[in-house]
């Protein structure tokens, strides 16, 4: 979930944003209706939408008892003691990590490896992947699979990982990039950008390589549902958690 000025919002490629609805409304029906976890990315770096944010994890966190996974905007480890301290069990760290890497290894040393997720958002650029900051707007020049590498060298115990091309394209993700990922480190690796289709998760986790997949468009457009998903994954012979068995979630 996409966070800007308190609402969750969705576009393609990182642009053309549309409001989806408010973050507790929203974050409550995915966690009833059987997500494993729950990522909020804040898109805007203001001070005013980070007050915002801290409020709306609040507001969630007392009412969801699901993993929340939280970052956008995160400059200093004094940000991840806010949001840990607001109710996020992990933080995602983006720009400043790509920046300064002694960020994430400062992080990882206060508050464990476990909490810390590097985000690397990139773009297909001359045969390779460069990471772009800043929301998708700023090339770095940096190499993403150099970024990938040094920030689980540093301590990250996940990583995030984002083809801006794939973004909202509903095409699918980008499965060269998530296999070379994959391959390069033993953290997990989870999927962002591109799921328009149920076989899309599927080919993430089998060819790709991904240990998760993190979906927006399919669920915010109510495209399927969490059960529906998790079903078909099942029967794929993808491994996961069974909550739609358990309790009857499933529907045709």
């Amino acid at each position: 979930m996409d966070i800007k000025l308190g609402q969750v919002v969705k576009g393609t490629g990182f642009r053309g944003l549309v409001k989806i609805g408010e973050p507790e409304l929203v974050a409550n029906d995915y966690s009833l209706n059987g997500a494993d976890e729950l990522c909020f990315l804040n898109i805007s770096a203001s001070s005013s939408n980070r007050s915002l944010l801290y409020r709306a994890i609040s507001r969630v966190a007392e009412n969801c008892f699901v993993p929340l996974t939280v970052g956008g905007g995160i400059r200093k480890a004094k940000d991840v003691k806010n949001l840990l301290a607001a109710g996020a069990d992990k933080v995602v760290i983006n720009s400043a990590g790509v920046l300064n890497l002694g960020l994430i290894s400062e992080c990882a040393d206060k508050y464990g490896s476990q909490c810390v997720v590097a985000s690397v958002d990139c773009k297909a650029v001359n045969g390779a992947w460069e990471v772009y900051t800043h929301g998708g707007t700023r090339s770095t020049g940096v190499d993403a699979l150099e970024c990938v590498h040094k920030s689980v060298q540093y301590g990250a115990g996940e990583v995030l990982l984002t083809s801006i091309d794939k973004d909202g394209a509903c095409g699918g993700y980008d499965l060269v990039l998530l296999r070379t990922v994959s391959e390069l480190v033993s953290t997990p690796v989870i999927a962002s950008g591109g799921a328009g289709d149920l076989v899309h998760l599927a080919l993430a986790i089998r060819d790709g390589g991904a240990s998760a997949v993190l979906l927006a468009s399919l669920l915010h457009y109510g495209k399927c549902t969490i059960s529906q998903i998790k079903y078909f994954l099942g029967r794929c012979g993808v491994m996961v958690r069974d909550d739609y068995l358990r309790y009857g979630l499933y529907d045709e």
